[in-house]
This record gives C-alpha cells, structure tokens and sequence, in this order.
C-alpha cells in the first residue's frame, strides 16, 4: 500500500454509536480500514453507476437494438478506423 497520511473528519457526537457499528462490522473495528473499505465500495458503486449510463445513451443511440459480440467488435474496429475482418 502506498504511504499513508492521516485526516481528519468531524461528525456529530451522537453519530459515534452508529459509526462504531459499522466499523466493527465492516472493518474489524478499524476506523482506517473501514475508511478504505467506503472509500473502494463507494469508488465501485460510483463506475457501476457511470457504466449504467453509458450503456443506457449507448442504447438509447443505438434505437435499443441489441448486438452480438461480433456486431460489437467490428462497430470498435470501425470506431478505431480498422477495416472489417475477413470471415
């Protein structure tokens, strides 16, 4: 892991329960560890959500027709400026 710098965050007081749940849950009671843990989880749920929308535009470009993986690959070549490959 790369170096690590400390920060700090300020929550209010009656949240500390709740925070101490989570930790203990998800992080073995490491406050560091669990910060990891959301910062990947959160990380992952942000490009789930950016690839769910790039999908739907792409569909919405495409009329919603569905492709197979050969229309896929030679619409990428195309993009790419590639020619088609032989069949």
């Amino acid at each position: 892991m790369a170096r690590a710098k400390t920060v700090g965050f300020a929550i209010p007081e009656d949240m500390l329960p709740d925070l101490d749940i989570v930790i203990n849950e998800f992080a073995g009671g490491n406050r560091s560890e669990f910060l990891r843990v959301a910062v990947r989880h959160f990380r992952s749920r942000m490009m789930a959500e950016r690839m769910k929308s790039i999908r739907a535009q792409a569909r919405a470009e495409r009329g919603g027709r569905t492709y197979t993986n050969a229309e896929v690959m030679a619409l990428v070549r195309e993009a790419k400026g590639k020619p088609p490959l032989e069949e």
